[in-house]
């Protein structure tokens, strides 16, 4: 039987460019410090000067050798999200048998993609590439890696969507929960910087990207129904989404922030905080929804840079690291849009 009960979020952690863990997130959103780092050009062939990279992140060095000589990036970002998820709720953390989950992303592994393509052509006939590398071309490799080495056995989905693929990840997990069809649903988002997606990156942008700087990282939330939450960090109220014909990001947004506040029984006088995605038409349209200097703005790609599928994850992320005390029942729009024409947004209630 569905169930009405709006999910909360009880737990969550990140591997992000401040470092890995909740921990070292939370810090560096409070610093206001821009995570962005020069790269070398000896070490990377891309078009970019500076990225927002996880620092240090060597996949063997952080999971261990068992297991990882083939494992891509991406995969390698969410594997050890979770795992910091689920070693930071302890004894709260849900049993791996009833516990799916739901993982955001753009095409999974670009680089690893065009890895295997360039080498089906170039490699000696018949064709003699990595067998071993296959599984990182397809784009649910991190979510399939994410149970396999966690042991969850609950429902394992992943959904692709750009900008917005953290809020369409959110969204499949509610309605899991809503469904019975987990106890629990680790919801997030993973991208990868690579020298593939940056140059595909390169050449798709807008007049208004010239300036963008690439990030990456995975962020990961604990969705558990209200009834089994003790502490919960944040309530979800209402999740949205709109196609933007043309690029017209503002209609289209607009109407998937109204059709949200309906369906939650509010308006915008409700709204505490808000943080949003990117672009100057998105901000355009929240300063005239929300003109109210009261209003708090959490800028998130500023300092953590176009992480692309993980954005939205970041932004949910951003609004808990930053909710200081203040009245009950703050309510905070996160929003969200891609290029591709897609505009989401999510509406949360902190205690």
């Amino acid at each position: 039987m569905m169930s009405t009960v709006n999910p909360v979020i009880s737990a969550w952690s990140a591997v992000s460019p401040y470092g890995i863990g909740r921990a070292a997130f939370a810090a560096g959103l409070r610093s206001g410090r821009p995570s962005a780092q020069p790269l070398d050009p000896a070490q990377w062939q891309v078009p970019d000067e500076t990225a927002c990279l996880v620092p240090d992140f060597d996949i063997r060095e952080v999971l261990g050798k068992k297991g990882t000589r083939s494992m891509d990036r991406v995969s390698a970002l969410a594997v050890a999200t979770v795992g910091e998820l689920l070693a930071e709720a302890g004894d709260a953390a849900p049993p791996p048998a009833g516990t799916g989950l739901v993982l955001g992303t753009t095409t999974g592994s670009a680089q690893s993609l065009m890895d295997f393509s360039r080498d089906s052509f170039t490699q000696a006939k018949p064709y003699f590439v990595d067998a071993a590398r296959f599984p990182n071309a397809v784009m649910n490799c991190a979510s399939g890696q994410c149970a396999i080495w966690h042991g969850l056995k609950g429902p394992n989905a992943t959904v692709a969507g750009g900008r917005v693929a953290g809020l369409f990840a959110l969204n499949y997990a509610r309605r899991l929960l809503r469904a019975g069809r987990a106890d629990a649903v680790l919801s997030g988002a993973v991208e990868e910087y690579s020298p593939a997606r940056s140059w595909l990156d390169h050449h798709g942008r807008g007049d208004d990207e010239t300036a963008t700087v690439l990030g990456e990282g995975c962020g990961v939330l604990l969705l558990t129904s209200t009834a089994a939450a003790a502490g919960s960090l944040a309530e979800v109220l209402a999740v949205e989404f709109g196609t933007a014909p043309d690029s017209d990001y503002r209609q289209s947004l607009e109407s998937c922030v109204r059709r949200a506040l309906r369906r939650a029984g509010l308006d915008l006088a409700d709204v505490w905080a808000v943080a949003p995605g990117g672009g100057d038409a998105e901000r355009g349209l929240l300063d005239s929804l929300l003109p109210d200097d009261r209003v708090r703005r959490i800028d998130c790609a500023g300092l953590l840079g176009d992480a692309a599928a993980a954005a939205a994850t970041f932004q949910i992320l951003a609004v808990l690291s930053l909710a200081d005390d203040g009245p009950a029942g703050r309510v905070v729009l996160v929003t969200a849009n891609d290029r591709s024409g897609l505009v989401g947004c999510a509406l949360l209630r902190l205690p």
